[in-house]
């Protein structure tokens, strides 16, 4: 009975059968990464907002918002951790299984986030605790992307859409933005004690219900045919996290390091600008939070559209161009900003998701396309997340230590251009797989020197 989803998925279906499946696969992938990047960006707003005076009322203002970041740098170093653990049991027991998991995983961590105790109930145990939980998100967050890539990306039987149907669990990010954001500014309307006191952790207690919401329709889907054949055909990996290593060393290096232009930035526009916006130029946190919901709003369109459009001019160029558009963008952004104008602020902060979509849009084929299918998840995994290490978790506190130094948002601008330059020369070390079949099993030889030397090589002459 267990064996059910996966017998039927390998079973050859007709088009219709297909069809409905495909977007069964979508519309699981989509809501489940809604799911999980709700609680995650629920807690980075109110990072900004609330736990510097919550949990380090001691420390001076900045210091304060500092450690404050600091815990939310822990859910970035955990999610390498996420990738390995969730990435081998989603290539020994199926994409389905392992996104159950880390479904359950996030969502429990981020309800409990709302009953950890203030510094003056607990002093610091309450930062521990903190720190404890968001650890354990960014554990569900590390095994989550990949599975849901390969969910929705797996059910596409062409390759002229797959950059299109992937980009889809990449709508879960503005979704989430948009939900945890919209559910902060609810409860912010209250008076500034009574959100500190216990408004923020509403939003934090309704995601138990969207978890729910997750698991119903997570439960009825089938695992994908690309598993289920390598199930089949007895190729499932016993080791996939130690063989992804030896076959596609490069690819994991350079996916990770492609990541910086995309990565950095989103997390300095979304997450750091409110720490600019109320400490800097005096702004409104109401102002920042809608501005921050507007921009996810327009994501809804941008994310699918870079996905749709690096089906017709291919994955690495379409990505490349995000990079230099987001790498020049970092200055006009600081720029709008500085004027201290609610009009241009508002502005920067909407178009500054825009340069970032045209890459998030195509990442997720661009980085899953790299591995083969007994080794994707843990591979796409990794990829994505050590990017977390040296991108996502450090930028708010690097933007934070730049502007310290030199009181100046062009500082962080030209942090953003660096990102930007270690992407492109990044990307173009990546094989580019947009027009090729990935249905079947192809495997790099073993090494970096030998991976260079196979990148001219058709797909077909590297099958296994």
């Amino acid at each position: 009975m267990a064996t059910s989803p996966l017998v039927t998925a390998a079973t050859p279906l007709s088009d219709t059968e297909h069809r409905t499946q495909l977007r069964r696969a979508v519309v699981a992938a989509t809501v489940g990464t809604t799911i999980e990047w709700y609680d995650f960006f629920l807690y980075s707003t109110v990072t900004g907002l609330v736990f510097a005076k919550l949990y380090f009322p001691k420390s001076e203002p900045l210091v304060g918002t500092l450690e404050a970041f600091g815990i939310y740098a822990v859910g970035f170093v955990a999610r390498p951790v996420g990738a390995a653990l969730f990435g081998h049991y989603g290539d020994r027991i199926g994409r389905k299984s392992t996104l159950i998991a880390t479904l359950l995983l996030m969502g429990l961590a981020t309800f409990a986030v709302a009953f950890v105790p203030s510094y003056e109930t607990i002093g610091l145990w309450g930062a521990v605790l903190l720190t404890l939980l968001r650890f354990i998100q960014g554990v569900g967050v590390g095994g989550e992307w990949g599975g849901s890539v390969l969910l929705a990306m797996e059910w596409s039987k062409s390759h002229t859409n797959r950059g299109f149907i992937a980009s889809w669990p990449q709508f879960g990010v503005p979704a989430g933005l948009f939900l945890a954001n919209a559910a902060v500014l609810a409860f912010s309307a209250m008076s500034g004690e009574q959100f500190l006191s216990w408004g923020w952790r509403v939003p934090f207690l309704l995601s138990i219900l969207l978890v729910a919401v997750g698991l119903y329709i997570r439960l009825g889907i089938l695992e994908t045919p690309v598993f289920a054949r390598l199930v089949a055909e007895n190729k499932v990996e016993k080791a996939p996290m130690i063989e992804v290593f030896r076959r596609h060393p490069k690819e994991i290096f350079f996916t990770a390091l492609a990541r910086m232009g995309e990565q950095a930035p989103f997390y300095i526009f979304t997450a750091f600008v409110f720490t600019y916006g109320t400490t800097v130029l005096g702004v409104s946190r109401n102002l920042v939070l809608a501005a921050v919901l507007t921009g996810s709003l327009l994501s809804f369109f941008t994310i699918p559209f870079s996905g749709h459009l690096s089906d017709r001019i291919g994955r690495k160029r379409m990505y490349m161009l995000g990079a230099a558009v987001t790498g020049v963008f970092g200055f006009f952004y600081f720029a709008m900003l500085n004027t201290a104008v609610p009009g241009f602020i508002f502005i920067a902060i909407v178009l500054s998701l825009v340069p970032h979509d045209m890459m998030y849009g195509p990442q997720a084929a661009l980085i899953a396309e790299c591995f083969t299918g007994r080794l994707r998840y843990s591979g796409a995994s990794l990829g994505y997340q050590l990017a977390s290490l040296i991108a996502g978790g450090p930028a708010p506190l690097i933007a934070a230590a730049l502007f310290a130094q030199y009181h100046s948002g062009y500082a962080i601008a030209a942090y953003i251009l660096l990102c930007a330059i270690l992407s492109l020369v990044a990307t173009t070390m990546l094989k580019d797989y947009t027009s090729q079949d990935i249905s079947e099993e192809y495997d790099a030889p073993l090494g970096f020197a030998s991976v260079a030397m196979a990148g001219s090589k058709p797909i077909g002459d590297r099958l296994s």
